[in-house]
């Protein structure tokens, strides 16, 4: 497999993580956002949202990195990381869908400001990271993982951004049941880290 990616993309970094904690061998393919390598013609071919990351599975192509994790656990078989039973598939799926849309547009957002100067506006875009924060560490209240009993591609999905939000100046400091479960993933097997940029809360 290749995957094409960022080191300073969230969503680069969920398919990297769950190919690492699953030990799949994979091919690291850097593309360069600062020179738009992302919107030009050649990738474009792979992706024509012009987003990252994509993975190559022997010429299957798969963007978005919530799909790249739904197909490496469909394809490999992992039912531990994305439940077939309805209960737990859609508890997945609710949280897959809170990747995409609130952490998106909250600690994503935030971090997107510091990190790449976006033209977003602070003051509206960190209180909305700290809503959706506050609504994960009330689902973490009495259990260790946000949608089952046992670690699923919804904590990876989850794990990126939350974890580099001071990033984006959002302070994790008033969610000790997050930064308990942001513990236990790095805990994981095969963890690999997001690296990490002097910025913000964090600088």
């Amino acid at each position: 497999m290749k995957l094409y990616y960022h080191p300073l993309s969230g969503h680069s970094h969920r398919a990297r993580l769950f190919l690492s904690l699953l030990g799949v061998k994979h091919e690291l393919a850097f593309v360069d956002l600062s020179v738009k390598a992302h919107k030009q013609p050649e990738f474009l071919a792979l992706n024509p949202f012009g987003q990252l990351p994509v993975l190559d599975d022997d010429g299957t192509i798969v963007s978005d990195s919530n799909a790249i994790l739904v197909y490496i656990a469909k394809k490999l078989g992992r039912t531990d990381w994305l439940p077939e039973d309805p209960i737990g598939g859609a508890a997945v799926q609710r949280w897959l869908s809170v990747a995409a849309g609130q952490i998106a547009y909250g600690p994503a957002m935030a971090r997107l400001i510091t990190v790449f100067n976006a033209p977003f506006r602070s003051e509206e875009i960190i209180p909305r990271a700290h809503a959706i924060l506050m609504l994960i560490e009330a689902a973490l209240d009495g259990r260790e993982w946000i949608a089952t009993d046992k670690p699923t591609i919804a904590d990876i999905a989850l794990y990126s951004y939350v974890a580099r939000a001071p990033e984006g100046d959002v302070d994790l400091a008033p969610y000790p049941r997050i930064l308990g479960w942001l513990t236990k993933v790095e805990a994981l097997p095969g963890f690999v880290e997001f690296q990490k940029t002097p910025v913000g809360l964090a600088a």
